[in-house]
């Protein structure tokens, strides 16, 4: 029972927002588990779960050594938006032209923002070439790549 239930949590935190242990017993309850807060409390500790900076100035809990995947788009989204001066795709490839000396750093956060349909990228100066497989999601890239850059 403890161990589905710890297994349980671990499925809650990373699928939603939980901000507080009361949110997680509600969680817990509403899936079958009829916990209470120090039964909450012990699991928390016993996982090493950790809060992390959320959207929107909140923390959240996380598996340790998680990174949450809304701080990996922020940097992306961030570095999009002041470094990229031109995107464009060919076959299966995205050209993105950054700001001199800025292209690595751009790189480094689309290749860590894990997305499944690219296989990785290669940095220069002041250009990146995304690799996507398959070439059918070269145009989904890029426009999700430009929302982020618009903001």
């Amino acid at each position: 029972m403890k161990a589905r239930r710890q297994r349980l949590i671990l499925e809650i935190i990373r699928q939603q927002v939980i901000e507080t242990q009361e949110e997680l017993a509600e969680a817990l309850r509403a899936a079958g588990f009829p916990v209470t807060q120090a039964t909450v409390s012990r699991d928390i500790r016993e996982l090493g779960l950790v809060k992390v900076p959320g959207e929107g100035n909140i923390f959240r809990y996380a598996a340790p050594g998680e990174t949450p995947p809304l701080r990996r788009d922020e940097r992306l989204k961030r570095l999009l938006r002041s470094s990229v001066q031109f995107m464009d795709f060919s076959e299966n490839l995205v050209v993105v032209k950054t700001l001199p000396g800025e292209a690595q750093g751009v790189a480094s956060a689309i290749d860590q923002a894990s997305w499944p349909e690219v296989i990785g990228t290669v940095a220069g100066d002041d250009t990146i070439l995304v690799i996507v497989k398959p070439k059918k999601l070269v145009t989904t890239v890029l426009q999700r790549l430009n929302e982020l850059a618009r903001g």
